[in-house]
């Protein structure tokens, strides 16, 4: 019985070690900011396309950006780390395609979406 006893610790002492690693590098990867400010953004854009204040050519531009960001997240996470100097790279893009985002929506380009808007596609 104590021999029992005393695998059985082992065993979960293994568990525990093996399993406390990858728990780490899970939550050093984990930026729910990140996360958070991508799925703003991509609402944004929808509503956009929606609105009729993104042309589809407008909306493939940011979402051709919006790709990028998440490229390049994987890539810096894929070590198990995302640094402070990662983690300003991730914030300065995602503030590039904020600007975009707003530029986008705010020019004079407007799309006919059937709700009594009219199409300016001149420009």
């Amino acid at each position: 019985m104590k021999s029992l006893s005393s695998l059985i610790t082992v065993t979960g002492l293994a568990i525990s070690l093996t399993i406390t690693p990858a728990l780490a590098l899970a939550a050093g990867t984990d930026d729910p900011g990140i996360q958070q400010r991508e799925i703003n953004q991509q609402k944004r854009i929808d509503q956009g396309i929606k609105s009729g204040q993104l042309s589809p050519r407008e909306a493939g531009k940011l979402e051709t950006q919006q790709a990028k960001i998440k490229q390049d997240e994987s890539r810096m996470k894929s070590d198990g780390k995302l640094t402070k100097k990662e983690r300003a790279k991730l914030t300065r893009e995602q503030n590039r395609a904020s600007k975009n985002i707003y530029k986008k929506k705010h020019n004079e380009r407007r799309v006919n979406t059937g709700e009594g808007t009219t199409s300016n596609t001149n420009k």
